[in-house]
């Protein structure tokens, strides 16, 4: 009778170790890593675009498409703040390109 409870209950635990589990990516942290690098590519896009030559509005289209043609396809996509994002966005190009004339409004068409 032990051997059969010890039989089952080693059985138990190899079932329960031979599926790991993995954790979810979706922490906060990783999604704020995540909006932290959108931000920052789109302002050196667009900073580096006027520097360039290329007119304000110009930069702005180009940065938009550059930065949605990138992370189109991230698994974090869904979990964006865009507000967040968008203020992530304005305090890079104040800190990186000193542009503090920035429409905000502009960036609602950067949609996932």
């Amino acid at each position: 009778m032990n051997k059969y409870i010890l039989n089952l209950l080693i059985s138990f635990i190899v079932l329960i170790c031979a599926f790991p589990a993995y954790p979810n990516d979706s922490s906060q942290v990783a999604i704020e890593k995540y909006t932290l690098k959108i931000s920052k590519k789109f302002a050196n896009t667009y900073c580096n675009s006027t520097k360039f030559g290329i007119s304000k509005d110009g930069a702005l289209k180009f940065s938009i498409g550059e930065t949605n043609k990138e992370f189109s396809n991230g698994k974090l996509n869904k979990f964006i703040d865009y507000e967040n994002l968008n203020k992530n966005i304005l305090l890079s190009l104040e800190n990186n390109c000193q542009i503090f004339d920035f429409p905000e409004h502009e960036l609602e068409k950067l949609k996932f």
